[in-house]
């Protein structure tokens, strides 16, 4: 059904105080599942980003924060989402991937929650369920020195755009860059997928110090990481839970954020644009 059948059904966003807190206890529904999964087929895994700045500042979510990211190294990843197959709870969530979900368009998983929907600004035309979801991202190797390094991170940015592009020609704001993603997005995506997961499987041949998300859409500096801080986890409190992140939280957190005990400005506490949602029950 498309979004215009069912906009009556659905809420405009943004997400009110109450929403937004609504949105995060049925994320927490889909973390302790993941963790479940993890726990039972001996995968490692690590709160990142948000999630992960959440646990050691807040011992759960940031206040205003409207989603969840989870980081595995891409061995683990793969043993995730085959355990998904069998094991994830599907009377209540379904697993995306572009190789589990036609017309998919991120480079990482997610787990979305059956009977809900949370629609990002400028997606609605995307071919697939948009439930209320987690982010499940994995880690490859960033090449050892610093030209290889460099020319890696601008082929992950080529990857990102290209896969961009069915969004960014229909919402940036610049003509001349909705006419570059308009071209950018005749690329089968089939190719762009099969081009992605060769690129991966090539880059993690050999162990390296850094890793990243291949097309996480931030500074490469900020996409990278050290492969310990996945290797070497430990477990934290977060709402209700016990989760899993990098033992050595300190220095992973100095990285993403700097001083990431202090809190930022009011005006710089926002959540994510939703343009349509729907909660459980409704």
């Amino acid at each position: 059904m498309g979004i215009e059948q069912q906009v009556d059904k659905l809420k405009k966003g943004p997400l009110s105080p109450e929403d937004l807190r609504a949105v995060q206890l049925i994320q927490i529904e889909m973390l302790a599942e993941v963790d479940r999964i993890c726990r039972l087929h001996h995968i490692n895994y690590a709160m990142i980003g948000g999630t992960m700045l959440g646990a050691i500042r807040h011992k759960g979510y940031i206040p205003w924060d409207d989603d969840a990211d989870i980081g595995l190294l891409r061995e683990e990843y793969e043993k995730f989402r085959k355990a998904c197959e069998t094991d994830l709870d599907h009377n209540r969530f379904y697993f995306q991937d572009m190789r589990a979900t036609p017309g998919y368009r991120w480079g990482y998983g997610k787990i979305r929650r059956k009977n809900t929907y949370f629609l990002r600004e400028g997606q609605a035309h995307m071919p697939y369920e948009s439930g209320i979801f987690i982010d499940i991202f994995p880690f490859d190797n960033v090449p050892d020195g610093k030209l290889a390094e460099k020319l890696h991170n601008l082929h992950c940015t080529i990857i990102r755009k290209i896969l961009w592009s069915e969004v960014g020609k229909k919402t940036d704001k610049n003509p001349l860059l909705r006419f570059v993603f308009f071209v950018l997005s005749k690329i089968p995506l089939k190719m762009v997928s099969n081009h992605l997961q060769r690129f991966a499987e090539e880059g993690n041949h050999k162990k390296s110090r850094r890793v990243r998300t291949i097309t996480f859409p931030a500074p490469d500096k900020y996409s990278e990481g050290n492969r310990e801080w996945f290797e070497q986890t430990a477990e934290y409190p977060f709402e209700n839970l016990i989760l899993s992140g990098h033992r050595d939280y300190e220095a992973y957190l100095i990285h993403k954020f700097g001083d990431y005990m202090t809190l930022p400005p009011e005006g710089q506490r926002k959540s994510h644009p939703v343009a349509y949602y729907k909660l459980l029950d409704e």
